[in-house]
C-alpha cells in the first residue's frame, strides 16, 4: 500500500513537472511566434525620428508586435543593423536610408534574409538615381512641400512690406539628397513665381542635415553678402533652417531683418517657438512624424501577417506653424 502511494506521488509530480515544461515550452514558442520588424533612422537623436519611432513602437504595442528601433548614419551601420534584426528574428523593417543611393545594398542584404521592406521620408534610388520599383515608400511630396515654404515666406515678406530687391535668399541645400533638392527647388520655384529677384538667391552647401552643418554653411555666406537689409531663408528641414538662423544672430543681423521658415514640425521647432524673444525663424511647414512613424509601421505588419503589400508611393501634405499657433498645429498633428 504505501509503494502504491509512492508511486502515485511520484508520477504525479511527473506528470506536474511535464505540465510546467509544456507550458513553458509553449510561452516560449509564442514569444517566438510574435512578429518583429525594425524601424531603422539615419538621424536617431534628431527629434523628427525620435517621434517617428516611438509612434511605430506604440502602434505596435496596440496591434501586438515588437519594434526594434535602431540607428543607421552609414552604409555600414545599416547593414549592421539590418543582420541584427535577422539574429533577432525581425521579418522586415521601415528605413530612412542615409543616402538614398544605398538602396540596391539595403535590399540586396534584406532579400538574403528574406525580409520585407518600406522606406519612409527618403526614398531609395537605383543606379540611374531614379525611384526604386518594387519598395513601398511613405513621405512628404518635397516639391509640394518645398513650394509651400516658398509661399509661405513671399506672403510674410509681403506683411512686413519688404521690398524684394533689398532681400536675400539664403538657400541651405544638400544636392545629394534627392528630397533635399526637391524642397528647396520647389520653394524657390514659389518665389520667383511672387516676384523674388533670382539674382538675390545664394547657395550655402551642406555636409550634413543637421544645424552645425547648416551653421557652417551659411557663415561665409552671410559674410560675402552683408550689404542687404533682410535675409530669408529656406532648407531641406527645421535643423538646417535654424543652423542659417544662428548664423545671422552671429553677423548682428537682427530677428525682425530674417525670415526662417523650415520643414517637419518637431521638438527644434517647438523649443524655438517657446524662446521668451521672437528669433528669425519665422515658421515651418509640419508634418506628422508621428503619422509617418504609425502608419508605415502598421502597413509592414500587415504586409506580414495578412500579405497585403502598401502602396507604393504615399504622399503626405503639411500645415504651416508658426509662434502664433503652433500649439494648437501640434495638437492637430498628433505631434
Amino acid at each position: 500500500m504505501q509503494l502504491t502511494t509512492n508511486l502515485t506521488t511520484t508520477f504525479t509530480r511527473l506528470a506536474l513537472g511535464s505540465a510546467v515544461m509544456l507550458a513553458s515550452l509553449g510561452s516560449a514558442q509564442a514569444q517566438d511566434d510574435e512578429v518583429k520588424i525594425g524601424f531603422i533612422v539615419k538621424k536617431p537623436e534628431q527629434a523628427w525620428f525620435i517621434n517617428e519611432q516611438q509612434a511605430a513602437t506604440e502602434v505596435g504595442e496596440e496591434l501586438g508586435f515588437d519594434v526594434v528601433r535602431l540607428g543607421g548614419e552609414d552604409g555600414q551601420e545599416v547593414l549592421s543593423a539590418i543582420d541584427n534584426l535577422n539574429s533577432q528574428g525581425a521579418e522586415g523593417f521601415v528605413i530612412c536610408p542615409p543616402d538614398v543611393r544605398l538602396g540596391p545594398a539595403i535590399m540586396n542584404r534584406a532579400e538574403q534574409y528574406d525580409m520585407k521592406v518600406i522606406t519612409v521620408d527618403d526614398q531609395f534610388v537605383n543606379a540611374s538615381g531614379e525611384p526604386m520599383e518594387g519598395v513601398p515608400h511613405l513621405g512628404m511630396s518635397g516639391t509640394k512641400i518645398g513650394q509651400q515654404v516658398g509661399e509661405a515666406i513671399a506672403d510674410e515678406m509681403e506683411a512686413r512690406g519688404w521690398n524684394p530687391e533689398e532681400v536675400a535668399a539664403l538657400r541651405i541645400t544638400n544636392n545629394e539628397l534627392p528630397t533635399a533638392v526637391k524642397r528647396t527647388d520647389g520653394a524657390t520655384e514659389a518665389l520667383l513665381d511672387a516676384g523674388f529677384p533670382e539674382s538675390n538667391i545664394f547657395d550655402a552647401p551642406q555636409q550634413n542635415t543637421d544645424t552645425s552643418s547648416a551653421f557652417s554653411a551659411a557663415s561665409p555666406v552671410l559674410a560675402q553678402h552683408g550689404d542687404y537689409e533682410h535675409w530669408v531663408i529656406y532648407a531641406l528641414n527645421e535643423e538646417s533652417v535654424l543652423g542659417g538662423v544662428r548664423a545671422t544672430e552671429q553677423y548682428g543681423i537682427a530677428p525682425e531683418d530674417v525670415i526662417g521658415v523650415g520643414i517637419n514640425g518637431s521638438g527644434a521647432a517647438f523649443a524655438e517657438f517657446s524662446r521668451e524673444n521672437p528669433t528669425g525663424f519665422h515658421g515651418t511647414v509640419a508634418v506628422s512624424s508621428t503619422m509617418h512613424g504609425r502608419q508605415t509601421a502598421e502597413d509592414l505588419y500587415r504586409w506580414i501577417t495578412e500579405d497585403e503589400k502598401p502602396q507604393a508611393n504615399t504622399e503626405t501634405s503639411g500645415t504651416l506653424m508658426t509662434r502664433d499657433n503652433w500649439q494648437e498645429v501640434r495638437d492637430e498633428l498628433g505631434l
